[in-house]
């Protein structure tokens, strides 16, 4: 059968059954460097070359390590001396909007110290994380609209706590480009118990052109399914298959111009090909000093105390093929920790025993990110990737019985007040900024909400958060929303 001869068969059932294998790859980046998309697209040019940027900036490329169920910053990094002294006082607590009711104070029983030249507090949950406490810059004053986690993780990742809109990294691909035409600009790696609450909309690109939306790579197995190509095909077989389906699907977006699903399953085709040479080799950390894999914790054996617990070895994987991406020009890699449903301890959800909750989470990522900090530093990439850390709320200063069925030990939701921290590209390190009223409940000094986390992000990228729109729905939207953002210039260089 000749395959020009399009009468002989249907389109989509052409497609179906000659998809080169790759029909299982997340609609993603971008095209292959030989001026593919510009003979689909109408403007001849690829939506993610790169683009300039709004004003100069040192960093290239944001890793979001995203602590899903809401890490307790009251014994993280948040020390508040007076929760520790009225620890068992009963005080009136607000555990949801406008809802209060009597509980007891709970003092943190971690141990806190302060940490380098900077005199940055950190607990002893995280031994090896701060030891870079000067690297840092700690935000403890931020907040957020939602006690819910799947609305308030929607909101730290979109903006809004409603589906629907682009995330973060699909605004930086959308407003930078990329900077590797054969891998994608956006990835995103989630944890092996599971995604987080509300799942793949936390990585979409809303009303963006699909292109932007993020690719998962899993966890277990191969990375990306159904990349290797079937036996006995040759490269030149399949790059002739996939120039006769773009054939096909370029008639068929010319005829359905502003079809970006469209245009996206085309870059897929593309993307997929080139991936089976480029994935190999950049999700391969065999290739890796055995000193920087140990550094990681990778191969650490999984501890045997508890069910969920992981160990280092999984996240540590993860920030190591971060580092890797980064260091070949993917421009934004969102690393989760914890998975499942919320609610339980398979998250940063500590409702049933914060002790336990810590013991179980922090050393599974203490040791990976200080390794990635480190490695960045001495690659020289640090200065141009901002790394960023944080969940999608924090923790309540007093002993939750609410979910527990009165078990105490626990910490409920607290968006009023919580803690991320930055650190590379233009961040300015060693750095506490703002405050928690004096037993952690709530943002008191230099309250920032949310938005001007994300304005502080695509700031330090080089994008200016008001001049960074789309059109759609009559609106120029912004990921910050309507109401105008604030830069926490404090942590900015």
């Amino acid at each position: 059968m000749n395959p020009r001869d399009h009468r002989l068969l249907r389109r989509r059932s052409f497609i179906w059954e000659t998809g080169a294998g790759f029909g299982g790859l997340a609609l993603s980046s971008l095209l292959e460097s030989d001026g593919f998309f510009s003979r689909a697209s109408a403007a001849g040019v690829s939506p993610l070359a790169p683009k300039p940027r709004h004003f100069p900036q040192k960093a290239k490329a944001c890793i979001f390590l995203f602590m899903f169920g809401g890490p307790s910053q009251l014994d993280l990094f948040d020390y508040k001396p007076e929760l520790q002294k009225r620890d068992g006082q009963t005080i009136e607590n607000e555990f949801r909007r406008n809802t209060k009711t009597k509980a007891v104070l709970q003092a943190s029983r971690r141990t806190f110290s302060q940490h380098g030249q900077s005199g940055l507090w950190c607990s002893d949950a995280f031994p090896q994380i701060s030891k870079h406490m000067d690297k840092l810059a700690v935000v403890k004053s931020l907040y957020s609209d939602s006690f819910a986690h799947g609305s308030a993780v929607l909101q730290m990742n979109t903006g809004r706590i409603l589906q629907g809109h682009p995330s973060l990294g699909a605004w930086l691909t959308y407003g930078l480009g990329s900077l590797n035409q054969n891998l994608p600009s956006y990835v995103v790696m989630l944890d092996p118990r599971g995604g987080p609450t509300t799942g793949a909309p936390n990585w979409s690109n809303g009303y963006m052109p699909a292109i932007h939306q993020g690719t998962v790579l899993r966890t277990a197995g191969d990375p990306i399914l159904n990349l290797r190509p079937p036996a006995g095909k040759s490269g030149a077989h399949q790059r002739q298959e996939i120039d006769f389906i773009n054939e096909l699907n370029a008639l068929h977006a010319k005829a359905n111009p502003g079809h970006s699903e469209l245009q996206a399953r085309i870059a897929s085709y593309e993307l997929a090909f080139q991936l089976q040479s480029s994935a190999p080799e950049a999700l391969d950390v065999s290739k890796e000093d055995p000193r920087t894999l140990e550094r990681y914790g990778i191969g650490q054996p999984k501890p045997d105390w508890h069910p969920l617990a992981q160990g280092p070895s999984p996240f540590g994987r993860q920030c190591l093929i971060a580092r890797r991406l980064v260091e070949r020009g993917v421009r934004f890699v969102q690393l989760y920790s914890g998975g499942g449903g919320a609610g339980g301890q398979n998250t940063w959800d500590g409702h049933h025993g914060i002790e336990e909750n810590l013991k179980l989470h922090c050393p599974e990522v203490d040791q990976p990110i200080a390794a990635l900090l480190e490695d960045l530093e001495q690659r020289g990439l640090l200065d141009e990737t901002l790394v960023v850390w944080g969940g999608e709320f924090g923790r309540m200063p007093v002993s939750e019985t609410f979910n527990t069925g009165g078990k105490p030990g626990g910490r409920d939701h607290n968006p009023k007040g919580f803690t991320y921290w930055l650190a590379g590209g233009g961040v300015k390190g060693g750095t506490s900024y703002g405050e928690t009223d004096e037993l952690g409940e709530a943002a008191a000094r230099d309250r920032h909400h949310l938005r001007d986390l994300h304005a502080t992000v695509l700031h330090l990228m080089g994008l200016d958060p008001l001049r960074l729109t789309y059109f759609h729905g009559g609106l120029e939207q912004k990921l910050t929303g309507v109401i105008e953002p604030e830069v926490i210039r404090g942590v900015v260089l």
